[in-house]
């Protein structure tokens, strides 16, 4: 892996992030709490998201040991007392951020298609991106092109991960946010005193888990990639 790819990672990564940190709050203030918006979270500023282990230390020594990006952003903060519907309105913030995501990736995948539909080297470079991210190389060429698809695809890779990881109903990652609603008030509190114990759980040993729970989105997206 090159600067290079490691300067995509981290861009993809921050860009990633502040999307769906930046959505938890507009919906959030959508529904009635103006606590983020107030505390200008409503934006893409990554400056305004960042956590200094999860969005700094942690994806730096990932990236420069040539493992997958991974992190977390500052939470969004929320005060459901605020909402209209305290039930509904906690789950449409808690999933609009996982699913900002793949707004993300479906813009990615339609501007990986034009570009493949309006060059020949774009066409060719598109439809063998995911055999090289698959080998671990890097497409190579003078082209404009090789660079923007390169960094595309890192985009989506990242947001896939991103997006299935948080919709995980593992608290505090914000599945757990719909869950949550559909137990009893014992198992409710429970369930929520899990907090960051089964957060840690689940990265230290449920990297498999992850992984295929991934998988087959990944296929989707590559199949149609390869199939442009």
């Amino acid at each position: 892996m090159n600067i290079v790819d490691i300067v995509f990672q981290i861009i993809a990564f921050l860009f990633a992030i502040s999307v769906h940190e930046s959505a938890h709050a507009w919906m959030a203030s959508r529904c009635g709490d103006p606590t983020a918006r107030m505390l200008g979270r409503v934006t893409l500023n990554p400056i305004k998201h960042i956590d200094p282990v999860g969005t700094v230390l942690l994806p730096a020594i990932l990236a420069f040991s040539h493992l997958p990006m991974f992190g977390w952003a500052k939470p969004t903060p929320v005060d459901p007392r605020n909402f209209k519907n305290e039930v509904w309105d906690d789950i449409k913030t808690a999933v609009v951020g996982p699913i900002s995501n793949f707004v993300v990736v479906a813009g990615a995948v339609v501007v990986m298609a034009i570009i493949a539909f309006t060059s020949e080297t774009g066409h060719t470079l598109v439809s063998q991106m995911p055999f090289y991210a698959q080998a671990g190389a890097t497409p190579g060429g003078t082209s404009l092109l090789v660079p923007l698809v390169a960094f595309l695809y890192e985009l989506i890779l990242i947001n896939v991960v991103l997006g299935v990881f948080n919709l995980i109903p593992v608290p505090p990652l914000d599945g757990s946010h719909v869950l949550r609603h559909f137990l009893s008030e014992p198992l409710r509190r429970a369930y929520d005193s899990l907090g960051m114990f089964a957060l840690l759980a689940l990265v230290v040993f449920g990297g498999g888990i992850l992984g295929r729970l991934i998988a087959p989105v990944r296929f989707l997206i590559d199949s149609i990639l390869v199939n442009f």
